[in-house]
């Protein structure tokens, strides 16, 4: 199941991404805290829904919140530890998207306070959500404002902004292709771009030089013996998506792009289904709490879409894309626990508030905030770079926060009662 929602990622859902971003002119940062970290989110949201209304339990929330956990630090930690280029970041997107996730993880974190979630608390999150949103539509305008205002005292405004107008034009986008074109830096680049003229779509995370040449069929061999040796293994998972969805990266497929981003959300989301399926008979079988089912190996199962899509355009030196990724699918969660919530307490069980059952999972909110203020920072005392050094960081921090988690849930440390998978 992992190596299926790795080749749904790599092979339909990023081409599709880099179609839209073309389509609708979106910056870096911009379309991966929306487009990218939603279609890279769905088994979040599948797998909230399967808590709430499935197997009534904790898994839901618990695996979004130790995702996001993973996705804060493990992702950051594998985008630093296996990207050989040093991706440049830019200080509005980061900010913003840490601020917004730190009122949405705040308000969970009062909602699960009492283990009750009632109708008006889950539709609260959903405005937040709608919040974000707006913002990310006057995005150019708050960022231009901001620049003003703080550029004068704050040094690390304008030296970000400089470094990433040298080095990361808009993805999807050509920068050599002729005199009309120019790079687009945070300064100049909204969520809709005023400007036309730019050159065609750069497909530049999948090898593609000229868009008239169609991409290698997914059933080409690859040269290397371990990668054949994968190939070969996922050969059946290969058939099936190229039989149920259209590969935008070949020429006759091209405009059914919004399509193929819709069918590699859907796979994602079935594929999930069974892995949450899977992991829940492990867990049952093998005595282990949810909880810390949802916090390990949920966790790191249902992000694997982020993982993969983070490392691939940090490789490409797309550190504001990686980053919106990683902080923005965050906040798409805390969407993800509103909408069955809200479903649930507003039009199905309205007698009644939605019942909890992990007390430790207050201290899982309260490591994500630390984690997210831990991020910023060290972002900020690493010169505004993603490399090697801020990845062993992230890493190291990760692996504390999850013992930690793990241990107040099997009730090793503090006073939190276990409950074991099928009790």
């Amino acid at each position: 199941m992992f190596l299926a929602v790795s080749i749904v990622c790599d092979e339909y859902f990023l081409p599709s991404l880099e179609i839209l971003s073309e389509c609708l002119g979106l910056s870096q940062d911009v379309a991966g805290a929306t487009f990218m970290a939603a279609g890279s989110s769905a088994p979040e949201l599948v797998t909230a829904f399967l808590g709430v209304f499935v197997t009534n339990g904790d898994i839901g929330i618990s695996t979004i919140l130790g995702s996001a956990n993973y996705n804060l630090l493990g992702i950051s930690a594998a985008c630093g530890l296996f990207s050989s280029v040093v991706s440049k970041l830019s200080c509005w997107p980061l900010f913003r998207d840490c601020l917004a996730y730190t009122i949405s993880v705040a308000a969970v974190l009062a909602m699960i306070s009492d283990n009750r979630i009632y109708w008006y608390e889950s539709a609260s999150l959903l405005l937040i959500y709608g919040c974000y949103i707006l913002v990310l539509c006057f995005d150019i305008k708050i960022n231009q404002y901001l620049m003003k205002k703080f550029s004068p005292c704050c040094a690390c405004f304008t030296k970000a902004m400089e470094e990433n107008a040298e080095q990361q034009p808009l993805v999807g986008w050509r920068e050599e292709s002729g005199p009309l074109i120019r790079q687009q830096s945070r300064t100049d680049s909204g969520i809709f771009q005023d400007e036309l003229d730019y050159s065609q779509l750069s497909t530049s995370l999948h090898g593609l030089d000229e868009i008239s040449e169609d991409h290698p069929s997914v059933f080409t061999m690859p040269e290397a013996d371990m990668k054949r040796i994968v190939w070969v293994l996922s050969l059946p998972i290969i058939t099936l998506l190229y039989l149920t969805i259209p590969d935008c990266r070949r020429q006759f497929w091209r405009n059914w792009f919004m399509v193929t981003f819709l069918m590699s959300a859907a796979w994602i989301s079935a594929i999930t289904y069974v892995l949450v399926w899977m992991i829940t008979i492990a867990g049952e079988t093998l005595g282990i709490p949810e909880s810390v089912m949802g916090l390990t190996l949920l966790a790191a199962g249902t992000s694997v879409p982020d993982t993969v899509a983070s490392v691939l355009v940090a490789r490409k030196g797309n550190g504001d894309m990686a980053m919106s990724n990683i902080v923005g699918s965050n906040v798409f969660d805390m969407l993800c626990l509103g909408i069955p919530w809200f479903i649930r307490t507003a039009f199905i069980n309205t007698s009644g508030p939605v019942e909890l059952n992990s007390s430790g999972l207050t201290y899982t909110a309260i490591s994500l905030i630390c984690s997210v203020v831990f991020i910023f920072l060290a972002v900020h005392l690493n010169g505004w770079k993603i490399d090697k050094k801020l990845g062993a960081i992230c890493l190291a921090l990760y692996l504390v926060f999850t013992v930690l988690s793990i241990l107040y849930e099997l009730g090793i440390i503090g006073n939190n009662p276990t409950r074991v998978c099928g009790n």
